[in-house]
């Protein structure tokens, strides 16, 4: 069982373990202020539109619900609720494109950034002093250097 555990614990102290969790709780967050685009202000535009109070009030009643002389209901109706599934798919527009705006963002970002360090690069390699290329007067002259002190240590 302490094996377990200590895999346990080694499985998620893992680095891309922890940025998984930080990004589920920003995922949470971001799917929260999305939610509340479009209920509190999206939906209540369209609802406007459409002269309905909410998009998910929109139905296909295929049979009618049964009711007796009390009010008791029989039978329940049956009715499609397609505004249900517009409101899923606008929320689901919305989120798509949400994240596409902020990838499109940072991709960009990343593409300058990566553009000002190969800029920088290039003018740190053009402002390095150029070694003094060899010569054959130079190769020469060491040349006859190092005999000199040859003859002179024999």
């Amino acid at each position: 069982m302490k094996k377990f555990f200590s895999d346990f614990k080694a499985f998620i102290m893992k680095g891309n373990i922890i940025d998984m969790a930080v990004g589920v709780v920003i995922g949470g967050a971001f799917g929260k202020i999305v939610t509340s685009l479009v209920n509190d202000i999206i939906t209540p535009l369209i609802s406007m539109a459409t002269g309905k109070v909410s998009l998910t009030e929109l139905k296909w009643i295929i049979k009618p619900e049964a009711v007796d002389a009390a009010g008791e209901i029989l039978q329940k109706e049956l009715a499609l609720t397609y505004g249900n599934f517009i409101q899923t798919v606008i929320d689901f527009l919305i989120i798509a494109f949400s994240i596409f705006i902020v990838l499109r963002v940072m991709i960009n970002a990343q593409k300058k950034l990566e553009a000002l360090k190969k800029k920088e690069e290039e003018v740190v390699e053009e402002t390095k002093p150029e070694e003094p290329k060899e010569t054959e007067l130079s190769v020469l002259c060491e040349i006859r250097e190092m005999l000199k002190k040859d003859n002179n240590q024999k």
